[in-house]
């Protein structure tokens, strides 16, 4: 508010006829100060107090003795943090040269050390005869003020100096706002946006994303993470990552909207480069393993098939587990994924006999995948030759969870049911070897029980 219409507002008016009318020894209007929000303070000519309500004994942080003078109610500064000479208070101005002092914030010490902007507005009085007999001063405490400036002030130097685009328009796509990053990004500079339409920067072929985004911002919704591609002045294309957020005005109703811009160009050349090296990896990794397989044919040439077969699968088992890792994640892979491609070699002709039922959200880490898929090649393998996969009839139910106690550790397990009847051998054969040794290596845990109904398998795995 500004000081003339401080001055000229009813609270002001009221102060001042409250003030006279104290003076005349009338009280009437002692209850309209005492009531009043704002600090209010009169005194004598000669600057002692003769009133003050509470809301001052608040601002100042102490309550002043009867007759007490002005000048010992608190130090003042400068609003530039400077002291304040007691003969250039506002109040002394007011009283020394009888006239209205305006436009002066200063900054009040309390007792205990806190100190307090204010706008003072001291105003001389005189009586009937034009004798001047003291000055009523009311104090707007600036603290809430201040605080929102020197807040609107740091976010306005964070977002000047952000590396992304920053802008504002209102509900009908008109820039209204245009930082440094923007700027950079799009060629334009403020003063060539501001005021035009936010069009400018969209494709013809994108055109019609902006009238979605502004329904969606005048529902209050948040846009995040929007990838889409902007123009830039020269002409040019730029991949940008959009997020939209609705503004609102004191009322809390949508008015606009902030929109950052991040330029994404070179973290999708990264992320098509980190493919391609992913793919070529991929490749080299089946080569090789082609290559292992080569070689085992020649080394086992005395093998039976039988035997060449599953040291070949074992290797084909290995390539699967690869892939899951390369595709989601080098470093880990999601336990369904696992899964389904330890079984896929199997799945073909046995599809509505391997049920999968388990979370898509428990990932293991890349050796707990190869570990896994090893021991699973080997459970299909037994299953499709003597267990439940070697009858019509027979089902593998493969299922999965975190244990309730701990989120690092999962439970899985696998069950043969509607197979041949299950004796336990007589010793271990090679693949129930492998399948223990194979888990031994990490820090699973694993039982494997023939069950006269189908063989069970349970392992407990870390994340």
């Amino acid at each position: 508010m500004s000081v003339g219409a401080e001055e000229q507002s009813p609270q002001f008016e009221s102060v001042m006829r409250a003030a006279q009318a104290l003076f005349r020894g009338d009280d009437y209007f002692r209850e309209v100060l005492e009531s009043l929000p704002a600090a209010v303070y009169i005194t004598d000519h000669a600057g002692r107090i003769t009133f003050f309500n509470e809301a001052a004994v608040a601002l100042w942080g102490r309550r002043p003795e009867p007759g007490s003078e002005w000048r010992g109610l608190w130090k003042l500064f400068r609003a530039d943090g400077t002291p304040l000479p007691v003969d250039e208070y506002p109040i002394a101005q007011a009283l020394r040269e009888g006239r209205p002092i305006r436009g002066v914030e200063a900054v009040g010490e309390r007792p205990d050390g806190t100190r307090v902007p204010f706008l003072p507005f001291p105003t001389p009085l005189y009586d009937e005869s034009g004798t001047l007999i003291g000055a009523v001063n009311m104090l707007i405490d600036l603290t809430d003020r201040k605080r929102a400036e020197q807040y609107e002030r740091r976010l306005a130097a964070i977002v000047e100096s952000s590396d992304d685009a920053i802008l504002s328009k209102d509900l009908n796509g008109i820039i209204n706002s245009w930082n440094s990053g923007a700027e950079r990004l799009f060629g334009y500079t403020a003063e060539e946006v501001i005021g035009k339409s936010i069009l400018m920067l969209i494709p013809p072929d994108h055109a019609d994303e902006e009238p979605k985004i502004l329904e969606r911002i005048r529902r209050g919704e948040r846009i995040e993470h929007y990838e889409t591609i902007r123009r830039r002045k020269d002409g040019t294309l730029v991949e940008i990552s959009l997020s939209v957020s609705p503004l609102r005005n004191a009322e809390g109703r949508v008015i606009g909207a902030s929109k950052i811009a991040r330029d994404i160009t070179e973290r999708r050349r990264a992320q098509e480069q980190q493919t391609l090296l992913l793919r070529e990896l991929k490749h080299r990794i089946k080569n090789t393993l082609a290559t292992v397989q080569a070689i085992v044919r020649q080394t086992l040439r005395g093998a039976t098939p039988e035997e060449q077969a599953a040291f070949v699968g074992r290797i084909q088992a290995l390539a699967r587990a690869q892939d899951v890792l390369t595709d989601e994640n080098w470093n880990r892979a999601p336990l369904r994924a696992v899964v389904i491609q330890a079984v896929e070699a199997f799945n073909d002709a046995n599809r509505e006999r391997i049920l999968l039922d388990g979370s898509a959200d428990i990932w293991l880490d890349a050796d707990q995948s190869f570990r896994l898929t090893m021991a699973l090649h080997e459970l299909a393998t037994n299953a499709v030759k003597y267990g439940a996969l070697s009858t019509p009839g027979g089902q593998v139910r493969v299922s999965w969870e975190l244990l309730q106690d701990s989120d690092k550790r999962a439970r899985l397990h696998w069950q043969e049911i509607g197979g041949p009847p299950v004796t336990p051998p007589r010793q271990k054969g090679f693949g129930s070897l492998l399948i223990e040794r194979i888990l031994e290596g990490g820090t699973s845990a694993t039982r494997l029980e023939f069950k006269p109904e189908g063989v069970a398998c349970v392992f407990e795995v870390p994340l």
